[in-house]
């Protein structure tokens, strides 16, 4: 995937004037955020789950060597292979390197925001293998030729009648001719043209939510049940995934799954858990007769033992850009990267550099709603405010930025002179907006926020001295 994060800001002025994309980011707030807060409100020991969660996996983190040499233990004894690879490159060529050992020419893919971190469609391509998405909305980006722009919704910037294109466009040659408008028939018409992909894959490719170390089990959680024929019908399965992923034990994981759902989708649980153990065995009706597992570093161990570590804790739910305020405005795509929204902006600068990055930790109001809600209680503005400060230190920010910031700094860290100049200032644009009709149309350094709605004049004495007077109430 082609890294624009640099862009940010031309691409979210871009996303906010666009109609089509307004409008599907709309079913947000009408479905995913509105269905977790039931979803959590129906179960009463939901906040005790996350403690429970955030302590298992700071515990993973610290004992990650361990039980990733446990699970590989695991897989070799069931039968399996594991692969660590240091690098996406690494990693990209592993898989080949497999899917010519099957001499594959077609693969089917489960969802994987792994696989997108390393661009493998494209390598497999380059390669003359072709990847198969059969996960609903990553089939209809795949047509689309772009990246997804949701963690668990990679099509949510699509509305309907652009998907009902999309299948009008490409299914032509499937004998598939008439343009579909209602969703029910558009699912059932890219269900019947993915069926016989599976069929004739040579190998299947999918993520994987959990790594079991006491089992040597990899776990998807899935809706569409995509991921089961993915995986059972070729000649090998191979799992793509990352060391974070690692689970101590299946009763750690249950703890886990109990919140996954309920943020992501508001499910109680989702439609298919699934888990596999191994390759096919004497006596199985089905299964691949080869099952690797591809675990991805790809600088994940340098985040342990940093103040960013936390981020390492993500279970990928996608809960915090459903309510980020700047993600619900400007979509995925303006992020540049494969993770889009709050996590996109505490995690890409990691894997892309703050200098590429740098816009994605400001791409933020510091609201807290992205912590908030998180299951596993990512401080994520903290996060964010670390690559802020690493980035005004490397002097990435344009000179007026800095020297307004270290101006600001100068004045907070003496309380006496911070008061006088906020309560001249106060004074003097309250007077001036009096005479606008008490709102500034356009403010110098703050264009930003005027040039889409106006800035109201402030009224009155400074917080600070109406907090001095007793007026609290």
């Amino acid at each position: 995937m082609d890294i624009a994060a640099s862009r940010f800001k031309e691409e979210s002025a871009k996303a906010i004037q666009d109609p089509h994309l307004q409008s599907a980011l709309k079913n947000l707030q009408t479905g995913f955020v509105a269905a977790r807060q039931r979803a959590a409100d129906g179960l009463e020991e939901f906040e005790q789950l996350r403690d429970a969660g955030v302590d298992l996996k700071n515990h993973i983190l610290a004992n990650m060597d361990l039980y990733l040499e446990m699970f590989e233990e695991r897989v070799t004894a069931q039968g399996g292979t594991v692969h660590f690879c240091r690098t996406a490159e690494e990693a990209r060529q592993t898989i080949t390197d497999l899917c010519r050992r099957y001499d594959a020419k077609t693969v089917t893919k489960g969802k994987s925001m792994v696989a997108e971190e390393i661009s493998l469609n494209a390598h497999l391509e380059a390669n003359g293998i072709e990847p198969i998405e059969t996960d609903l909305g990553e089939y209809i980006i795949q047509l689309a030729e772009e990246p997804p722009s949701h963690i668990i919704g990679p099509a949510v910037h699509k509305t309907k009648d652009q998907v009902s294109d999309l299948f009008h466009q490409h299914h032509g040659k499937y004998g598939k001719t008439e343009r579909l408008t209602e969703a029910e028939d558009l699912v059932a018409e890219a269900r019947e043209v993915l069926r016989q992909k599976y069929f004739d894959a040579d190998v299947g490719i999918t993520g994987a939510n959990f790594l079991i170390a006491e089992t040597g089990t990899t776990i998807i959680v899935t809706n569409e049940g995509n991921g089961d024929l993915t995986q059972m019908l070729p000649k090998a399965h191979i799992v793509i995934t990352a060391i974070d992923k690692v689970v101590p034990t299946l009763e750690d994981v249950s703890t886990i799954l109990r919140v996954l759902a309920r943020s992501a989708t508001g499910q109680e649980m989702s439609a298919y858990t699934t888990l596999s153990t191994g390759p096919r065995r004497e006596g199985d009706l089905d299964g691949p007769e080869g099952f690797h597992v591809v675990i991805l570093d790809n600088g994940r161990s340098d985040l342990l033992g940093t103040e960013k570590q936390d981020v390492l804790r993500c279970i990928r739910c996608g809960a915090c850009m459903n309510h980020c305020p700047v993600y619900t405005a400007v979509g995925g795509h303006a992020y540049g990267w494969v993770y889009p929204g709050p996590i996109g902006a505490a995690l890409d600068p990691h894997f892309i550099g703050i200098e590429e990055g740098r816009h994605l930790p400001n791409a933020s109001t510091f609201c807290g709603r992205c912590q908030q809600v998180c299951p596993m209680r990512i401080p994520l503005p903290k996060i964010m405010r670390h690559w802020r400060e690493e980035a005004f230190e490397k002097k990435l920010p344009p000179a007026r930025e800095r020297y307004g910031l270290a101006a600001w700094a100068f004045l907070a860290k003496r309380p006496g002179l911070y008061r006088l100049v906020t309560r001249i200032g106060m004074r003097l644009m309250g007077r001036a907006g009096a005479v606008r009709g008490g709102r500034f149309e356009d403010l110098p350094f703050a264009s930003g926020w005027t040039k889409g709605r106006d800035m109201p004049a402030p009224e009155g004495r400074t917080f600070m001295d109406r907090w001095k007077a007793g007026e609290r109430g």
